[in-house]
Protein backbone atom coordinates (compact mmCIF):
# COMPACT_ATOMS: atom_id res chain seq x y z
CA UNK A 1 0.00 0.00 0.00
CA UNK A 2 1.23 3.50 -0.78
CA UNK A 3 1.82 5.51 2.32
CA UNK A 4 3.15 8.87 3.36
CA UNK A 5 6.91 9.41 3.49
CA UNK A 6 8.39 8.58 6.90
CA UNK A 7 9.05 12.22 7.69
CA UNK A 8 5.34 12.98 7.36
CA UNK A 9 4.04 10.12 9.52
CA UNK A 10 2.57 10.41 13.02
CA UNK A 11 4.49 9.46 16.16
CA UNK A 12 3.03 7.84 19.32
CA UNK A 13 1.67 11.09 20.78
CA UNK A 14 -0.10 12.10 17.57
CA UNK A 15 -1.44 8.56 17.06
CA UNK A 16 -2.78 8.53 20.65
CA UNK A 17 -4.43 11.90 20.06
CA UNK A 18 -5.96 10.56 16.83
CA UNK A 19 -7.55 7.65 18.74
CA UNK A 20 -8.66 9.92 21.58
CA UNK A 21 -10.10 12.64 19.38
CA UNK A 22 -11.94 10.09 17.21
CA UNK A 23 -13.55 8.54 20.30
CA UNK A 24 -14.16 11.62 22.43
CA UNK A 25 -14.74 14.27 19.80
CA UNK A 26 -18.50 13.94 19.42
CA UNK A 27 -20.12 11.63 21.96
CA UNK A 28 -18.84 13.62 24.92
CA UNK A 29 -20.85 16.63 23.74
CA UNK A 30 -24.15 15.25 22.42
CA UNK A 31 -24.37 11.64 23.62
CA UNK A 32 -25.64 12.77 27.05
CA UNK A 33 -28.73 14.00 25.20
CA UNK A 34 -29.37 10.48 23.88
CA UNK A 35 -28.72 8.95 27.30
CA UNK A 36 -31.28 11.31 28.89
CA UNK A 37 -34.05 9.34 27.15
CA UNK A 38 -33.00 6.31 29.23
CA UNK A 39 -32.22 8.14 32.48
CA UNK A 40 -29.42 7.97 35.01
CA UNK A 41 -29.74 4.18 35.02
CA UNK A 42 -27.59 4.54 31.88
CA UNK A 43 -24.62 4.65 34.25
CA UNK A 44 -24.78 0.85 34.25
CA UNK A 45 -24.83 0.92 30.46
CA UNK A 46 -21.60 2.91 30.51
CA UNK A 47 -20.00 0.25 32.69
CA UNK A 48 -21.02 -2.53 30.28
CA UNK A 49 -19.89 -0.49 27.26
CA UNK A 50 -16.50 0.22 28.83
CA UNK A 51 -15.88 -3.47 29.46
CA UNK A 52 -16.93 -4.37 25.91
CA UNK A 53 -14.91 -1.56 24.33
CA UNK A 54 -11.94 -2.50 26.50
CA UNK A 55 -12.01 -6.02 25.05
CA UNK A 56 -12.25 -4.65 21.50
CA UNK A 57 -9.41 -2.23 22.20
CA UNK A 58 -7.21 -5.04 23.54
CA UNK A 59 -7.88 -7.03 20.36
CA UNK A 60 -6.69 -4.21 18.12
CA UNK A 61 -3.72 -3.54 20.39
CA UNK A 62 -2.66 -7.21 20.18
CA UNK A 63 -3.20 -7.32 16.42
CA UNK A 64 -1.22 -4.10 16.04
CA UNK A 65 1.64 -5.68 17.97
CA UNK A 66 1.61 -9.03 16.15
CA UNK A 67 0.59 -8.03 12.63
CA UNK A 68 0.05 -4.29 11.97
CA UNK A 69 -1.95 -3.85 8.75
CA UNK A 70 -3.04 -0.60 7.13
CA UNK A 71 -6.82 -0.69 6.78
CA UNK A 72 -7.55 -2.14 10.22
CA UNK A 73 -10.78 -4.19 10.35
CA UNK A 74 -10.89 -4.56 6.55
CA UNK A 75 -7.33 -5.85 6.28
CA UNK A 76 -7.79 -8.40 9.07
CA UNK A 77 -11.14 -9.63 7.75
CA UNK A 78 -9.76 -10.08 4.24
CA UNK A 79 -6.65 -11.97 5.35
CA UNK A 80 -8.65 -14.22 7.70
CA UNK A 81 -12.06 -14.66 6.07
CA UNK A 82 -11.39 -14.09 2.38
CA UNK A 83 -12.11 -11.47 -0.31
CA UNK A 84 -15.91 -11.20 0.00
CA UNK A 85 -16.05 -10.73 3.77
CA UNK A 86 -13.06 -8.41 3.48
CA UNK A 87 -14.99 -6.33 0.96
CA UNK A 88 -18.16 -6.48 3.08
CA UNK A 89 -16.22 -5.32 6.14
CA UNK A 90 -14.76 -2.30 4.40
CA UNK A 91 -18.05 -1.45 2.71
CA UNK A 92 -19.86 -1.53 6.06
CA UNK A 93 -17.06 0.19 7.98
CA UNK A 94 -16.70 2.92 5.37
CA UNK A 95 -20.48 3.47 5.22
CA UNK A 96 -20.87 3.53 9.02
CA UNK A 97 -18.05 6.01 9.48
CA UNK A 98 -19.32 8.17 6.65
CA UNK A 99 -22.63 8.38 8.54
CA UNK A 100 -20.80 8.92 11.80
CA UNK A 101 -18.85 11.83 10.36
CA UNK A 102 -22.13 13.55 9.58
CA UNK A 103 -23.11 13.23 13.24
CA UNK A 104 -19.78 14.86 14.11
CA UNK A 105 -20.49 17.77 11.75
CA UNK A 106 -23.93 18.31 13.31
CA UNK A 107 -22.27 18.40 16.75
CA UNK A 108 -19.98 21.23 15.65
CA UNK A 109 -22.99 23.13 14.34
CA UNK A 110 -24.96 22.38 17.52
CA UNK A 111 -22.39 24.09 19.72
CA UNK A 112 -22.06 27.03 17.35
CA UNK A 113 -25.73 27.76 18.03
CA UNK A 114 -24.56 29.09 21.43
CA UNK A 115 -23.04 32.00 19.50
CA UNK A 116 -25.24 32.10 16.39
CA UNK A 117 -28.84 31.09 17.28
CA UNK A 118 -29.84 31.39 13.62
CA UNK A 119 -28.01 28.08 13.01
CA UNK A 120 -30.98 26.34 14.67
CA UNK A 121 -32.95 27.09 11.51
CA UNK A 122 -32.81 23.72 9.64
CA UNK A 123 -31.62 25.07 6.29
CA UNK A 124 -28.93 27.25 7.83
CA UNK A 125 -27.78 24.42 10.09
CA UNK A 126 -27.52 22.02 7.16
CA UNK A 127 -25.40 24.46 5.14
CA UNK A 128 -23.12 25.01 8.13
CA UNK A 129 -22.63 21.28 8.72
CA UNK A 130 -21.66 20.87 5.06
CA UNK A 131 -19.11 23.67 5.49
CA UNK A 132 -17.38 21.72 8.32
CA UNK A 133 -17.23 18.59 6.14
CA UNK A 134 -15.35 20.46 3.42
CA UNK A 135 -13.01 22.26 5.82
CA UNK A 136 -12.03 18.90 7.35
CA UNK A 137 -11.48 17.50 3.86
CA UNK A 138 -9.19 20.42 3.01
CA UNK A 139 -7.03 19.81 6.10
CA UNK A 140 -6.70 16.14 5.14
CA UNK A 141 -5.64 17.02 1.61
CA UNK A 142 -2.68 18.94 3.07
CA UNK A 143 -1.42 15.71 4.69
CA UNK A 144 -1.64 13.28 7.66
CA UNK A 145 0.92 15.13 9.75
CA UNK A 146 -1.24 18.25 9.76
CA UNK A 147 -4.21 16.09 10.79
CA UNK A 148 -2.19 14.64 13.68
CA UNK A 149 -0.90 18.06 14.76
CA UNK A 150 -4.37 19.60 14.59
CA UNK A 151 -5.87 16.71 16.59
CA UNK A 152 -3.14 17.00 19.23
CA UNK A 153 -3.55 20.77 19.66
CA UNK A 154 -7.35 20.62 19.89
CA UNK A 155 -7.28 17.65 22.28
CA UNK A 156 -4.86 19.39 24.65
CA UNK A 157 -6.82 22.67 24.56
CA UNK A 158 -10.12 20.87 25.17
CA UNK A 159 -8.81 18.46 27.81
CA UNK A 160 -8.50 21.00 30.65
CA UNK A 161 -12.14 22.18 30.72
CA UNK A 162 -13.40 18.64 30.11
CA UNK A 163 -11.36 17.29 33.01
CA UNK A 164 -12.63 20.15 35.17
CA UNK A 165 -16.24 19.17 34.42
CA UNK A 166 -15.53 15.52 35.22
CA UNK A 167 -13.69 16.46 38.43
CA UNK A 168 -14.99 19.77 39.79
CA UNK A 169 -18.51 19.13 38.45
CA UNK A 170 -19.15 16.86 41.44
CA UNK A 171 -19.39 19.98 43.65
CA UNK A 172 -22.65 20.84 41.86
CA UNK A 173 -23.85 17.23 41.63
CA UNK A 174 -27.32 16.74 43.18
CA UNK A 175 -27.85 13.10 44.31
CA UNK A 176 -31.61 13.66 44.58
CA UNK A 177 -31.82 14.89 41.00
CA UNK A 178 -29.74 11.90 39.87
CA UNK A 179 -32.08 9.55 41.75
CA UNK A 180 -35.23 11.22 40.38
CA UNK A 181 -33.85 10.78 36.84
CA UNK A 182 -33.12 7.07 37.28
CA UNK A 183 -35.67 5.52 34.89
CA UNK A 184 -38.12 8.17 33.60
CA UNK A 185 -39.79 5.87 31.05
CA UNK A 186 -40.26 2.97 33.50
CA UNK A 187 -38.93 0.32 31.13
CA UNK A 188 -37.36 -2.84 32.56
CA UNK A 189 -33.88 -2.47 34.01
CA UNK A 190 -32.49 -5.00 31.53
CA UNK A 191 -33.96 -3.10 28.57
CA UNK A 192 -32.72 0.22 29.95
CA UNK A 193 -29.18 -1.05 30.46
CA UNK A 194 -29.17 -2.78 27.06
CA UNK A 195 -30.36 0.37 25.29
CA UNK A 196 -27.86 2.62 27.07
CA UNK A 197 -25.02 0.13 26.49
CA UNK A 198 -25.81 0.18 22.77
CA UNK A 199 -25.88 4.00 22.75
CA UNK A 200 -22.68 4.18 24.80
CA UNK A 201 -20.95 2.09 22.17
CA UNK A 202 -20.97 5.18 19.96
CA UNK A 203 -18.56 6.72 22.46
CA UNK A 204 -15.99 4.00 21.86
CA UNK A 205 -16.24 3.73 18.09
CA UNK A 206 -12.81 4.78 16.91
CA UNK A 207 -10.81 2.53 19.21
CA UNK A 208 -9.47 0.93 16.00
CA UNK A 209 -8.33 4.26 14.49
CA UNK A 210 -4.62 3.62 15.01
CA UNK A 211 -4.98 0.20 13.42
CA UNK A 212 -6.77 1.62 10.36
CA UNK A 213 -4.13 4.33 9.97
CA UNK A 214 -1.11 2.05 10.52
CA UNK A 215 0.23 3.08 7.10
CA UNK A 216 0.79 6.67 8.28
CA UNK A 217 2.09 5.89 11.80
CA UNK A 218 5.77 5.57 12.67
CA UNK A 219 6.89 2.17 14.00
CA UNK A 220 3.35 0.71 13.78
CA UNK A 221 4.33 -2.59 15.42
CA UNK A 222 4.72 -0.79 18.73
CA UNK A 223 2.86 2.49 18.37
CA UNK A 224 -0.48 1.12 17.11
CA UNK A 225 -0.90 -0.99 20.26
CA UNK A 226 0.26 1.76 22.62
CA UNK A 227 -1.90 4.45 21.01
CA UNK A 228 -4.96 2.17 21.12
CA UNK A 229 -4.69 1.44 24.85
CA UNK A 230 -3.77 4.99 25.86
CA UNK A 231 -6.58 6.49 23.78
CA UNK A 232 -9.12 4.03 25.22
CA UNK A 233 -8.18 4.79 28.84
CA UNK A 234 -8.31 8.57 28.36
CA UNK A 235 -11.68 8.33 26.59
CA UNK A 236 -13.30 6.03 29.15
CA UNK A 237 -12.34 8.27 32.09
CA UNK A 238 -13.72 11.38 30.37
CA UNK A 239 -16.98 9.79 29.24
CA UNK A 240 -17.98 8.11 32.48
CA UNK A 241 -17.14 11.02 34.75
CA UNK A 242 -18.73 13.73 32.62
CA UNK A 243 -21.94 11.88 31.69
CA UNK A 244 -22.56 10.87 35.31
CA UNK A 245 -22.05 14.44 36.52
CA UNK A 246 -24.49 15.82 33.92
CA UNK A 247 -27.27 13.52 35.13
CA UNK A 248 -26.93 15.12 38.58
CA UNK A 249 -26.81 18.71 37.34
CA UNK A 250 -29.48 18.91 34.60
CA UNK A 251 -32.98 17.32 34.81
CA UNK A 252 -33.31 14.64 32.11
CA UNK A 253 -36.38 16.38 30.69
CA UNK A 254 -34.24 19.44 29.96
CA UNK A 255 -31.15 17.44 28.99
CA UNK A 256 -33.06 15.45 26.36
CA UNK A 257 -33.99 18.64 24.50
CA UNK A 258 -30.58 20.30 24.57
CA UNK A 259 -28.30 20.96 21.59
CA UNK A 260 -25.36 21.84 23.88
CA UNK A 261 -25.64 19.99 27.22
CA UNK A 262 -22.13 20.63 28.55
CA UNK A 263 -22.43 24.36 27.94
CA UNK A 264 -25.77 24.41 29.80
CA UNK A 265 -24.33 22.46 32.75
CA UNK A 266 -21.33 24.76 33.15
CA UNK A 267 -23.48 27.86 32.74
CA UNK A 268 -25.70 26.59 35.59
CA UNK A 269 -22.64 26.06 37.80
CA UNK A 270 -20.42 29.09 37.15
CA UNK A 271 -22.40 31.40 34.89
CA UNK A 272 -22.57 32.32 31.18
CA UNK A 273 -18.80 32.72 30.75
CA UNK A 274 -18.27 29.06 31.66
CA UNK A 275 -20.86 28.03 29.11
CA UNK A 276 -19.07 30.00 26.40
CA UNK A 277 -15.74 28.36 27.26
CA UNK A 278 -17.26 24.89 27.04
CA UNK A 279 -18.95 25.71 23.74
CA UNK A 280 -15.59 26.78 22.28
CA UNK A 281 -13.99 23.62 23.69
CA UNK A 282 -16.73 21.48 22.11
CA UNK A 283 -16.29 23.15 18.73
CA UNK A 284 -12.53 22.57 18.73
CA UNK A 285 -12.77 18.98 19.93
CA UNK A 286 -15.61 18.00 17.61
CA UNK A 287 -14.05 19.57 14.55
CA UNK A 288 -10.77 17.81 15.33
CA UNK A 289 -12.73 14.54 15.47
CA UNK A 290 -14.32 15.33 12.13
CA UNK A 291 -10.86 15.87 10.68
CA UNK A 292 -9.48 12.66 12.23
CA UNK A 293 -12.41 10.54 11.08
CA UNK A 294 -12.12 11.94 7.57
CA UNK A 295 -8.57 10.57 7.46
CA UNK A 296 -9.67 7.22 8.93
CA UNK A 297 -12.36 6.84 6.26
CA UNK A 298 -9.94 7.64 3.44
CA UNK A 299 -7.26 5.26 4.75
CA UNK A 300 -9.76 2.38 4.99
CA UNK A 301 -11.01 2.95 1.45
CA UNK A 302 -7.47 3.35 0.11
CA UNK A 303 -6.41 0.01 1.62
CA UNK A 304 -9.37 -1.73 -0.05
CA UNK A 305 -8.68 -0.03 -3.38
CA UNK A 306 -5.06 -1.20 -3.24
CA UNK A 307 -6.42 -4.76 -3.18
CA UNK A 308 -8.84 -4.08 -6.05
CA UNK A 309 -11.85 -4.23 -3.69
CA UNK A 310 -12.88 -0.60 -4.15
CA UNK A 311 -12.79 1.58 -7.29
CA UNK A 312 -9.28 2.45 -8.46
CA UNK A 313 -9.62 6.20 -7.85
CA UNK A 314 -9.79 5.55 -4.08
CA UNK A 315 -6.10 4.55 -4.11
CA UNK A 316 -4.66 7.36 -6.23
CA UNK A 317 -2.44 9.63 -4.15
CA UNK A 318 -0.90 13.05 -4.70
CA UNK A 319 2.74 14.09 -4.11
CA UNK A 320 2.10 14.19 -0.35
CA UNK A 321 0.82 10.61 -0.24
CA UNK A 322 -2.79 11.77 0.22
CA UNK A 323 -5.69 10.00 -1.62
CA UNK A 324 -7.24 13.30 -2.73
CA UNK A 325 -9.98 11.96 -5.05
CA UNK A 326 -10.95 9.51 -2.31
CA UNK A 327 -11.41 12.42 0.13
CA UNK A 328 -13.34 14.57 -2.35
CA UNK A 329 -15.73 11.73 -3.21
CA UNK A 330 -16.47 11.12 0.48
CA UNK A 331 -17.05 14.84 1.04
CA UNK A 332 -19.62 14.98 -1.76
CA UNK A 333 -21.45 11.95 -0.36
CA UNK A 334 -21.45 13.33 3.18
CA UNK A 335 -22.83 16.64 1.93
CA UNK A 336 -25.70 14.84 0.22
CA UNK A 337 -26.49 12.74 3.31
CA UNK A 338 -26.49 15.85 5.54
CA UNK A 339 -29.23 17.23 3.31
CA UNK A 340 -31.21 13.97 3.19
CA UNK A 341 -31.13 13.44 6.99
CA UNK A 342 -31.99 17.02 7.91
CA UNK A 343 -34.58 17.20 10.71
CA UNK A 344 -36.18 19.70 13.06
CA UNK A 345 -33.40 19.73 15.64
CA UNK A 346 -29.68 18.97 15.54
CA UNK A 347 -30.04 16.51 18.42
CA UNK A 348 -32.67 14.45 16.58
CA UNK A 349 -30.52 14.44 13.45
CA UNK A 350 -27.56 13.26 15.56
CA UNK A 351 -29.61 10.42 17.10
CA UNK A 352 -31.03 9.25 13.76
CA UNK A 353 -27.56 9.00 12.27
CA UNK A 354 -25.66 7.36 15.13
CA UNK A 355 -28.20 4.55 15.57
CA UNK A 356 -27.45 3.23 12.09
CA UNK A 357 -23.71 3.93 12.36
CA UNK A 358 -23.41 1.97 15.62
CA UNK A 359 -25.07 -1.18 14.26
CA UNK A 360 -23.06 -1.18 11.05
CA UNK A 361 -19.78 -0.79 12.93
CA UNK A 362 -20.51 -3.86 15.07
CA UNK A 363 -20.11 -6.15 12.03
CA UNK A 364 -16.41 -5.36 11.40
CA UNK A 365 -15.74 -5.74 15.13
CA UNK A 366 -17.29 -9.22 15.12
CA UNK A 367 -15.14 -10.26 12.16
CA UNK A 368 -12.08 -8.89 13.96
CA UNK A 369 -12.74 -11.40 16.77
CA UNK A 370 -12.04 -14.21 14.29
CA UNK A 371 -8.86 -12.52 13.01
CA UNK A 372 -7.72 -11.90 16.59
CA UNK A 373 -8.08 -15.55 17.58
CA UNK A 374 -6.40 -16.81 14.40
CA UNK A 375 -3.46 -14.39 14.54
CA UNK A 376 -2.90 -15.00 18.26
CA UNK A 377 -2.97 -18.77 17.77
CA UNK A 378 -0.46 -18.59 14.91
CA UNK A 379 1.85 -16.41 17.03
CA UNK A 380 1.95 -19.13 19.69
CA UNK A 381 2.44 -18.56 23.39
CA UNK A 382 1.69 -20.35 26.63
CA UNK A 383 0.48 -19.70 30.16
CA UNK A 384 -1.61 -16.63 31.02
CA UNK A 385 -1.68 -15.34 27.43
CA UNK A 386 -3.25 -18.53 26.15
CA UNK A 387 -5.90 -18.30 28.86
CA UNK A 388 -6.65 -14.58 28.50
CA UNK A 389 -7.00 -14.33 24.71
CA UNK A 390 -10.23 -16.41 24.44
CA UNK A 391 -11.72 -14.39 27.33
CA UNK A 392 -11.00 -11.10 25.57
CA UNK A 393 -12.47 -12.43 22.31
CA UNK A 394 -15.52 -13.80 24.13
CA UNK A 395 -16.27 -10.51 25.90
CA UNK A 396 -15.88 -8.53 22.67
CA UNK A 397 -18.16 -10.93 20.78
CA UNK A 398 -20.85 -11.02 23.49
CA UNK A 399 -20.89 -7.26 23.81
CA UNK A 400 -21.35 -6.75 20.06
CA UNK A 401 -24.18 -9.29 19.97
CA UNK A 402 -25.80 -7.75 23.05
CA UNK A 403 -25.64 -4.29 21.51
CA UNK A 404 -27.37 -5.62 18.40
CA UNK A 405 -30.00 -7.39 20.53
CA UNK A 406 -30.68 -4.20 22.49
CA UNK A 407 -31.38 -2.17 19.34
CA UNK A 408 -34.70 -1.33 17.77
CA UNK A 409 -36.04 -4.13 15.51
CA UNK A 410 -36.70 -1.80 12.57
CA UNK A 411 -33.21 -0.37 12.89
CA UNK A 412 -31.70 -3.87 12.82
CA UNK A 413 -33.76 -4.71 9.73
CA UNK A 414 -32.65 -1.57 7.89
CA UNK A 415 -29.04 -2.20 8.86
CA UNK A 416 -29.23 -5.75 7.50
CA UNK A 417 -30.55 -4.39 4.20
CA UNK A 418 -27.53 -2.08 4.00
CA UNK A 419 -25.26 -4.98 4.95
CA UNK A 420 -26.50 -7.36 2.25
CA UNK A 421 -26.31 -4.71 -0.44
CA UNK A 422 -22.65 -5.67 -0.29
CA UNK A 423 -23.50 -8.80 -2.34
CA UNK A 424 -24.37 -7.03 -5.64
CA UNK A 425 -21.68 -4.40 -5.01
CA UNK A 426 -19.06 -7.11 -4.54
CA UNK A 427 -20.16 -8.82 -7.76
CA UNK A 428 -19.33 -5.60 -9.58
CA UNK A 429 -16.11 -4.71 -7.76
CA UNK A 430 -14.79 -8.29 -7.80
CA UNK A 431 -14.06 -7.80 -11.49
CA UNK A 432 -11.36 -5.35 -10.49
CA UNK A 433 -9.92 -7.92 -8.11
CA UNK A 434 -9.80 -10.56 -10.82
CA UNK A 435 -7.97 -8.19 -13.17
CA UNK A 436 -5.32 -7.59 -10.54
CA UNK A 437 -4.54 -11.30 -10.06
Amino acid sequence: MNASPDGKKMGLFMATMLVTVNMVGTGIFLLPVSMASVGSISTWGWLVATIGAGAIGLMYAQLGNLDPRAGGPYAYARSTLGPYLGFQTNYVYWTANLLGNIAVATTVTGYFTEFIPALKIPGVGVATSILWVWLATGINIVGPRLVGTFAAICTVLAAVPLLMIGGLGWFWFDPELFKASWNPTDISEFDAISKSAALAFWAFIGVESASVSAGVIENPKKNVARATILGLVISAVLYISICTVLMGVIPVSELAKSDAPLAIAVAKAVGPVGGVIIAICAILKSFAALTGWTMTISQSAQAAAEDGMFPRFFRKINSKGVPMMNLLFAAVLMSLIVILTASGTLASQFNAIIDMAILLTLIPYLYTVVAFLKTSREAGGTGVRTFVIPIIAGIACLYCLWAIGGSDANLVRNSMIVLFLSVPFYTFFAKGLERRK
